[in-house]
């Protein structure tokens, strides 16, 4: 599936992942290839995805690794899944 993490200052992420885990404000809860149609608000926390998407030039401290899975704290925001597209709008 295909992932895109916005921010404010810049786009960070696109590409192709496996997996993604978001921080929802009911829960955290992970988004795989063929999810169903969701649109959530996120709360502060950690999103995480598996794969090797590109990560804007200038960006690449903003994550860590961990457990084989790249990681991006955000404050909030909303997520939108779709036909394989995810699209996170983080603060």
């Amino acid at each position: 599936m295909y992932l895109e993490i916005v921010t404010p200052e810049a786009s960070l992420v696109a590409g192709e992942v496996e997996s993604i885990t978001v921080p929802g404000v009911e829960g955290e809860f992970q988004m795989l290839n063929n999810h169903a149609p969701i649109v959530s608000v996120l709360q502060e926390g950690k999103v995480k995805f598996k794969g090797n998407p590109t990560i804007a030039e200038g960006f690449q401290k903003k994550f860590t690794q961990e457990d084989g899975k790249w990681v991006l704290q955000i404050s909030g925001g909303t997520v939108e899944c779709n036909n394989n597209r995810v699209m996170v709008l983080a603060d």
